[in-house]
């Protein structure tokens, strides 16, 4: 998959991965190339950017967790998270459909 397929859906996959619960960087990454089947990897240059921004505006948080000796950031999805998260995943649906209409028209019956 090209390099910048996640362009403009970027917000949507780190709210989505976090739904579940909180996830450091690396489980994030981890976590979107899984649910991908390997087409997706996230750079950390384009990931923590992307999360230090949703932090500022409110749709995720974040805290220190120790992990053995080492301190890690995890991040949640906060209420408002949620809320943005629901309007991704129907902007989507829609987006999707009208793609979908255009490139795998239906016969006409």
């Amino acid at each position: 998959m090209k390099g910048d397929a996640v362009r403009g859906h970027l917000d949507g996959l780190l709210l989505a991965v976090l739904e579940p619960g909180p996830l450091h960087g690396y489980a994030i990454i981890a976590a979107v190339q899984e649910r991908s089947g390997g087409a997706l990897e996230l750079r950390t240059g384009t990931m923590y950017p992307a999360l230090n921004r949703l932090e500022r505006v409110g749709l995720l948080r974040s805290s220190w967790q120790a992990s053995g000796e080492r301190r890690r950031r995890c991040y949640e999805l906060t209420d408002a998270g949620r809320r943005s998260l629901a309007e991704e995943r129907a902007s989507w649906r829609e987006f999707t459909a009208v793609i979908g209409a255009v490139l795998d028209p239906r016969p006409a019956t």
